[in-house]
């Protein structure tokens, strides 16, 4: 079963349930999965909806972070109940010991390619192939501080 029709079947689960909270942010996903299925007249793979649910993941964080500087507890609290809903669907996280292998294995590749050291002019390119690979595995700022450390070193 795909991603996506897991969270169809997990939002006709909430409507026999009657949770309304878990069904707005699952119909809030979905609505995002069909403005991008529509936009670009595509069929969304797996990894396409992992990359539409990290962003969603990524928008919840930062509002959580600006409703506590606004202190405002009840907004925080919502958006902290969403990002429970969309974390369900997200792959298991890597730890940041398989994402600096990762990198450093990715940085070799890079290095063999292109016939010198991979600097930190390559970064770019290491990001697009680190960002292929562990989509919705790794938080991204954290494997920007992995590549940015394996560049340097």
């Amino acid at each position: 079963m795909s991603i996506k029709e897991q969270i169809t079947e997990d939002m006709k689960s909430a409507m026999r349930a009657k949770d309304s909270e878990r069904l707005g942010t699952i119909r809030l996903l979905l609505a995002a999965c069909k403005q991008k299925e529509v936009d670009e007249r595509v069929t969304l793979s797996d990894a396409d909806v992992v990359a539409i649910i990290d962003k969603l993941v990524k928008q919840r964080k930062d509002s959580i972070a600006a409703f506590t500087l606004a202190q405002r507890q009840d907004l925080v609290d919502r958006e902290a109940a969403e990002l429970l809903v969309l974390e369900a669907y997200l792959p298991q996280r890597m730890g940041a010991a398989e994402v600096q292998v990762e990198v450093q294995a990715i940085v070799a590749e890079l290095t063999l390619e292109l016939g010198r050291k991979a600097g930190a002019g390559d970064m770019g390119k290491v990001m697009g192939v680190v960002k292929a690979r562990l989509a919705g595995r790794a938080e991204m700022a954290q494997v920007s501080a992995a590549v940015k450390a394996a560049l340097a070193g």
